[in-house]
């Protein structure tokens, strides 16, 4: 009888109980980049926020506390990996404490290993090399087909957390492609443009753009990564844009245009910053297609 009463009861509340929407994956990135192609892919089946800003260096995020409480309830940690976020990420992992999202959890993104990856270091690294990255280069977002890649791996992880909405996952991981695929029929005139014609970048965060447009980089301001540039360095560089006919010094917001004002005063060469990330310039790229089409075309510009 007292058995009868408990199941009933149960049945009770159970009928009687408020409806409650499915759960929504909770993603945090570390970057605006991440974020835009999660949110494309995730649609409104999840819920996202970023750590960095684009107008940001990413190798230098200040970690506050309002970090580690978003990662505290993360069903998912995607980051850009590469040792990009190896300054401030492990503090943050560590406070939050969420097993979901630590090294070897469910949640835990890597998106670098879904990536081709350029500069891989060859032989024993030191900081005689500068700020060398050990797994290779980490800016590999601002090549489209890796954009395509990342959108592909949330496609998986949000699939194998979420099961139930995998066809939303589908569809819409299909529609980021194929907007992609439409945004690059749009910019072949300005990668006619590009290709082969000679720049100066600032650092070494350029290596994918140029491997994807062909733009042919003569000389890196930096003389190593993170190493500011020398007088003899920057004598070589001048040197450099004389003898091919650079048309711009290509670098980010975040870097002092100083250096390069006097290159530029003593050969003429444009200085061209582009935002590396969506968001970079509040209001212009405010998602992953527009940035791709902002740097694009303001490159063609600069190098026509």
């Amino acid at each position: 009888m007292i058995r009868r009463i408990h199941i009933l009861l149960l049945a009770a509340a159970l009928v009687y109980a408020p409806r409650v929407a499915s759960a929504q994956l909770r993603v945090v990135t570390s970057t605006t980049d991440l974020y835009d192609i999660a949110k494309a892919v995730g649609g409104n089946k999840i819920t996202a926020t970023h750590i960095g800003e684009g107008y940001q260096d990413p190798h230098f995020i200040e970690a506050k506390p309002s970090f580690v409480l978003q990662l505290r309830s993360a069903d998912v940690w995607a980051f850009v990996g590469l040792d990009l976020e190896i300054g401030w990420m492990p503090l943050l992992l560590e406070g939050a404490r969420n097993t979901r999202i630590r090294q070897g959890g469910s949640g835990y993104l890597d998106v670098s290993t879904v990536i081709p990856v350029l500069d891989r270091p060859q032989g024993n690294i030191d900081r005689s090399m500068g700020d060398v990255h050990a797994g290779g280069n980490p800016h590999y977002w601002l090549d489209p087909q890796n954009g395509r890649r990342i959108a592909r791996l949330f496609k998986t992880k949000f699939t194998q957390l979420d099961p139930t909405n995998s066809s939303a996952y589908d569809a819409n991981a299909r529609a980021f492609e194929a907007r992609l695929n439409a945004a690059e029929k749009g910019w072949q005139a300005d990668l006619a443009a590009i290709k082969g014609k000679p720049v100066v970048a600032w650092h070494t965060s350029w290596r994918y753009f140029a491997e994807y447009n062909g733009m042919n980089i003569v000389a890196f301001m930096e003389p190593k990564p993170g190493v500011p540039p020398s007088p003899s360095h920057l004598y070589g560089v001048i040197q450099t844009v004389k003898r091919t006919g650079a048309k711009a010094i290509i670098m980010e917001p975040f870097y002092d245009r100083k250096v390069a004002d006097l290159v530029s005063k003593q050969t003429g060469i444009k200085i061209l910053i582009l935002p590396p990330s969506v968001g970079g310039i509040p209001g212009a790229v405010p998602d992953y297609f527009s940035l791709m089409r902002y740097d694009m075309s303001q490159l063609a510009n600069a190098v026509r």
